[in-house]
């Protein structure tokens, strides 16, 4: 091989015994370059980075793709400052919320690379907002016209036969029933798509934190649930409002909300109780959800995941 040639040498295909052997040597064939220290850095925290070759090392901040996430997103993010003094830079997720920060081995950082990274760190903020306000609008004029577009939902439509509940004003768009998501002020922000099959979709980018889909008129106490189904099965049996908070995690900021909105009522949380599922999110969610707003939980029986099993259980007798 020609002296002058810098071209690495090309791995022979590893054996298993030594395999670790030819990865130690594969990094080193790139150790002291930057970009791809910053990418096992990356990896390391827990961010499956799929394109490693979008990250440059000029100080600007770029996207990338995160294998799991939608086909197509780039919810990653990483900056890369390299120059004389070093080397140093920042990443993170936003659908998981990971983030972190990065130096060269050896290199400390100094009081301005810290300054430089902070601020590199704030604008990757700043445009996320700016892109997830923008992406929340479009949803929301989206949403806006197929709601109009809508008709009464059928109260034969499969799901609802199935649920054994009625349409509670929600609207059907072809086979899919709509449930739209409303804020404290009434304003559409995105809908719920519920198939004939039970599987359940939102508008892509609409805004849901804090919102949901009121059935029946507050009084004197309010309940929370989790999915439609389960807060029209409790409306049906009990008489009272009760509000559809989409999923476990939206379950605080929607208490939250309405706590601000009805400040002297009884709020209760119906939850669903996944014992199955490690951790049972929708218990421990729920619990949250009731502690934040000083309400209370409603925990279906034992044997039943929630309200509208129980409901379709006393049904069947």
């Amino acid at each position: 091989m020609d002296a002058t040639n810098k071209t690495p040498a090309r791995l022979a295909t590893p054996g298993v015994q030594d395999f670790a052997k030819h990865v130690e040597l594969a990094r080193a064939l790139y150790r002291g370059d930057p970009r791809m220290e910053l990418v096992d850095a990356i990896r390391d925290a827990g961010i499956a980075i799929a394109e490693a070759d979008r990250i440059v090392a000029d100080g600007t901040i770029c996207r990338f793709h995160v294998e799991g996430d939608k086909h197509g997103s780039r919810n990653g993010w990483a900056v890369l400052f390299a120059d004389q003094h070093g080397a140093g830079g920042a990443f993170g997720h936003w659908r998981s919320g990971i983030s972190g920060t990065w130096h060269a081995r050896g290199h400390q950082r100094s009081a301005s690379e810290r300054k430089r990274l902070s601020a590199a760190i704030a604008e990757a903020k700043r445009q996320h907002e700016a892109e997830r306000l923008q992406r929340a609008h479009e949803a929301q004029q989206r949403a806006l016209r197929l709601w109009s577009q809508a008709a009464a939902a059928d109260p034969r439509h499969p799901y609802l036969l199935k649920k054994k509940i009625t349409t509670h004003g929600i609207r059907q768009l072809d086979d899919k029933l709509v449930i739209p998501a409303r804020d404290a002020d009434g304003t559409l922000w995105t809908l719920e798509f519920i198939y004939p099959d039970g599987d359940k979709r939102f508008l892509s980018g609409g805004r849901k934190r804090g919102c949901y889909f009121a059935i029946g008129k507050v009084v004197e106490e309010l309940l929370i649930a989790e999915g439609f189904a389960t807060a029209a099965s409790l409306h049906e049996a009990t008489g009272k409002a009760v509000a559809v908070a989409f999923d476990a995690g939206n379950l605080d900021p929607v208490a939250r909300c309405l706590r601000a909105k009805f400040p002297g009522i009884k709020i209760t949380i119906a939850a669903d109780n996944d014992a199955g599922t490690s951790g049972n999110p929708g218990l421990t969610k729920a619990t949250a959800a009731a502690r934040a707003v000083g309400g209370y939980v409603a925990i279906p029986p034992d044997g039943y995941n929630d309200f509208n099993d129980v409901a379709i259980a006393g049904v069947a007798r």
